[in-house]
């Protein structure tokens, strides 16, 4: 579980970016003044990634940065209208607030990624899909199954080296059976 961020350390990030960075909408630099002037709703205010997904949330961008300049996200209704966010704020003081800015190098900015939570809403399939995790699986299965085959193939050079007969055919049927399940494997990943 993730260490809550204190309204302190939100106040003084919002402060910096505010000091380093010009916002495409005049109305963004606004929300944030409001913002750092009210901590009991800084409170509730979660700096993430991917807040399309936030039942409540908030992007704004800057100059320097090509997404769009300002969406509110509200229970599945998006709006560019920054005023309608404001007064969403400051009618529903106590609800989770989610905000993502964007900005040049925001992910390896470190001011940000001090102040950045993990979006709880973020589906699990939105960054592997369904077919990454089955080429990351045959990649694997691939992997051990060549591991198994050098190996096998190395005790065999060494049993027919010692000349010994029963080691070699144990080892042998052993490379049989690996090849076997293998080529019965369904396949997804190319040869």
């Amino acid at each position: 579980m993730q260490t809550p961020i204190s309204v302190q350390d939100k106040k003084s990030f919002i402060q910096w970016f505010l000091n380093h960075y010009q916002l495409k909408k005049r109305e963004s630099v606004w929300i944030l003044n409001y913002l750092v002037n009210h901590n009991e709703i800084l409170a509730n205010v979660h700096f993430v990634r991917e807040v399309k997904f936030c039942p409540r949330g908030i992007i704004m961008t800057s100059h320097c940065s090509q997404e769009s300049p300002f969406r509110f996200y509200k229970n599945n209704l998006v709006t560019t209208n920054a005023e309608k966010s404001f007064h969403d704020i400051r009618l529903n003081q106590h609800e989770p607030l989610y905000i993502q800015l964007n900005f040049k190098n925001a992910k390896q900015n470190a001011f940000y990624v001090a102040v950045l939570e993990e979006n709880p809403y973020i589906p699990d399939e939105y960054f592997i899909t369904k077919q990454d995790q089955d080429l990351a699986k045959q990649l694997l299965e691939k992997s051990l199954y060549e591991y198994k085959k050098e190996a096998l193939m190395k005790e065999i050079d060494f049993a027919l080296d010692e000349m010994d007969q029963k080691k070699f055919m144990r080892l042998v049927d052993q490379l049989h059976r690996l090849e076997l399940f293998h080529t019965n494997r369904p396949k997804l990943l190319k040869q």
